[in-house]
C-alpha cells in the first residue's frame, strides 16, 4: 500500500499501530536524510521503476511527495548518501547498474550526475547470476570512494566518486574485492573504524570479513556460515547491521528465519558467533536497531509482522518483549526523531 510509519518509544520499545505516510508502489527500500527533513524511496516496478523523494511532516512523520524520477535502471533495491548529504546513491538490481542523484536545496531530486554499469566476471549460477545485479551502494568513510556489492559478479566494486560533481568513475578491477564464487554478495556494515567490511552473501549464507587498509583495495580475511550445522533447508540472506557500539553484527536469514548475532574483534576485526534466534515469522528480509542500540526490530515479510527484541548491552543477545506490530509486506524500516 505504501510507506507506512509508527510511534517508538526507545526508552520502552512500545510501539504504536501503523498507518500509511504516503501511498507509492512497491517502496522496498526507504532512508531518511541526514538532516532528516526528507525521506527517499525507491519504486522497484521493473522497467517502469521510479526514485521518490518526499517532506517530513516533523510532528506527524506524514509524507508529502516532492518529486519522482525514472531510476534510470530497472527495480532499484538500495539507497544511501554521499558524506555530503548533498547526493543520493541509487543501486538498481535488474539491469546491475548504480545511478548518483544530486539533491537540491528544497529536497527534491535534480537529474542525475552519473551512471555506470556493473561489470566483470560473472559467478557459476546460472539462474541467479545470469548478469550483473548491483545490491547495495554506500560511500567509503572520506567520501572519494563509492562501494558496490554486486551479487551476480561476486565482487565488491570500487567507483571514484567527485563529491565536486556527482561523478563517478570506474577503478581498475584488482581494486574490487572478489568473494568467493557463488557467494552472491547483497549488502554490507562497516566497521565504525571504516577498516571493516562486512557482506552478508545472500546465496551461500555467510558474512565474509573484508579488511579495507586504504579504502582502495580490500582482501578477505575470514567467512562465518549464517546457519546452524546441519540445516539442510532453503535460505537466503539478507540484512546485516552493526549496534551503534560497534561490538556486535547481526544478520538475518530467510528461510531459517532467524537473526545470528557475532561479537566483533575490534583489533582483527573478525567475528565470533554468538548465538541465533528465531525471528518469531517468514523472511526476515530487514531488520532495524534503534538509535539508543536497545532495541531490534524484525520485520518479517511472509508474516506481515513487525517483532521487537530488547538488546543486552553487555553481550548483545536478543529477548523478545512481546512488542509485535501488524504491516502488510514490511521489507524496510528506519527510525527518524521527532519533537
Amino acid at each position: 500500500k505504501g510507506i507506512y510509519e509508527f510511534q517508538f518509544d526507545s526508552t520502552t520499545g512500545k510501539m504504536s499501530a501503523a498507518g500509511v505516510a504516503a501511498g507509492t508502489r512497491d517502496p522496498s527500500w526507504v532512508a531518511v536524510h541526514p538532516n532528516g527533513k526528507y525521506l527517499y524511496s525507491v519504486n522497484e516496478t521493473g522497467k517502469a521503476s521510479t526514485v521518490s523523494a518526499f517532506a517530513i511532516e516533523p510532528k506527524s512523520g506524514k509524507l508529502t511527495l516532492l518529486n519522482q524520477l525514472p531510476a534510470l535502471g530497472e527495480d532499484p533495491c538500495y539507497l544511501s548518501f554521499d558524506r555530503t548529504g548533498k547526493f543520493l546513491f541509487v543501486a538498481n538490481y535488474t539491469s546491475g547498474n548504480v545511478v548518483v542523484f544530486p539533491i537540491l536545496p528544497d529536497g527534491k531530486l535534480g537529474e542525475h550526475t552519473a551512471l555506470q554499469k556493473d561489470s566483470g566476471t560473472l559467478g557459476p549460477n546460472k539462474e541467479r547470476q545470469e548478469a550483473p545485479h548491483a545490491h547495495f551502494i554506500a560511500p567509503s568513510e572520506h567520501n572519494r570512494f563509492v562501494y558496490v556489492s554486486d551479487l551476480g559478479l561476486d565482487r565488491v566494486l570500487i567507483y571514484k566518486f567527485d563529491a565536486a560533481n556527482g561523478s563517478l568513475a570506474s577503478v581498475a578491477a584488482s581494486a574490487s574485492a572478489e568473494l568467493k564464487p557463488g557467494t552472491g554478495p547483497r549488502h554490507a556494515a562497516f566497521s565504525h573504524d571504516g577498516k571493516f567490511m562486512y557482506v552478508a552473501g545472500e546465496m551461500e549464507s555467510t558474512v565474509t570479513v573484508l579488511a579495507n587498509e586504504n579504502q582502495e583495495t580490500f582482501h578477505t580475511i575470514q567467512t562465518n556460515a549464517m546457519l546452524p550445522a546441519g540445516f539442510s533447508g532453503r535460505n537466503d540472506a539478507a540484512e546485516i547491521e552493526i549496534h551503534p557500539n560497534g561490538k556486535f553484527l547481526y544478520a538475518s536469514n530467510r528461510g531459517h528465519d532467524s537473526i545470528v548475532e557475532y561479537s566483533i574483534d575490534a583489533n582483527s576485526g573478525k567475528l565470533t558467533q554468538v548465538e541465533d534466534i528465531p525471528t518469531g515469522g517468514k523472511e526476515p528480509r530487514h531488520f532495524a536497531i534503534d538509535p539508543t542500540g536497545k532495541f531490534l526490530l524484525a520485520e518479517n515479510q511472509l508474516s506481515d509482522t513487525i517483532v521487537e527484541f530488547r538488546i543486552d548491552p553487555g553481550t548483545g543477545k536478543l529477548t523478545r518483549t512481546g512488542e509485535t506490530l501488524t504491516v502488510p509486506s514490511p521489507v524496510c524500516l528506519t527510525f527518524l526523531p521527532i519533537d
